[in-house]
């Protein structure tokens, strides 16, 4: 099975304006995706210029999530969903890592991510790099992405809209899908800062999946 494949399986496409757009999917769908093994090396720059690498995931847990600036709907409403969730979690808050990490770094530049992430919680780090950074830290994340390009000349972005929870050793905690109420990610969130494994509604990821 291609990423593309394992992406569009698990239900979590996002045609952020694009004519396909998808959001959620069934309890099977979600299966695929959870069994995957999730993370890797990387070095992208964040919006202030600072260099990140997954050795910035250790010590403390962290989200992960990946959109692009332009994205109409889907992005915005998951950062604004992370941003209320930092700020639930009171002084916790700061306890643990959010990052936003482009798949269009054509146009989302450090300058850009920068003015982007105002609307958010400012403990938001923006994530870009050169193509093939991007490229890197997508194939190590299993994260799907495609360029749409429209009539008029502009482009949006597939991607899928999974959050990734990381534990504080840097591995994969388990998912957050896209729109999930605030109910039930804050227990997980809680799990996740005191060193548990988050009881996920999400499929246990150890579940196997066929690849190709």
């Amino acid at each position: 099975m291609t990423i593309a494949s394992l992406a569009l399986a698990a239900g979590a496409l996002s045609a952020c304006g694009g004519p396909n757009n998808r959001q959620g999917g069934t309890g099977e769908d979600r299966k695929a995706a959870a069994s995957a093994s999730y993370g890797g090396s990387f070095t992208l720059v964040d919006q202030n210029g600072r260099t990140v690498t997954e050795r910035d995931l250790i010590g403390k847990p962290s989200l992960i999530f990946f959109g692009f600036t332009f994205c109409p709907e889907v992005c915005p409403t998951t950062l604004l969903h992370i941003s209320k969730w930092l700020k639930d979690l009171g002084s916790d808050g700061g306890k643990i890592n959010a990052f936003y990490v482009t798949i269009d770094p054509q146009r989302d530049t450090q300058k850009q991510l920068e003015q982007y992430l105002t609307s958010f919680d400012p403990r938001i780090r923006g994530l870009t790099g050169t193509p093939a950074q991007i490229d890197q830290i997508a194939k190590a994340y299993r994260v799907y992405y495609k360029r749409v390009n429209l009539q008029n000349g502009d482009y949006v972005m597939d991607h899928s809209t999974m959050i990734y929870m990381i534990d504080a050793r840097g591995r994969f905690a388990g998912p957050i899908g896209y729109g999930e109420p605030d109910e039930h990610v804050m227990p997980l969130l809680r799990d996740l800062l005191a060193g548990r494994k988050p009881k996920s509604r999400q499929p246990d990821p150890r579940t196997s999946i066929e690849r190709s």
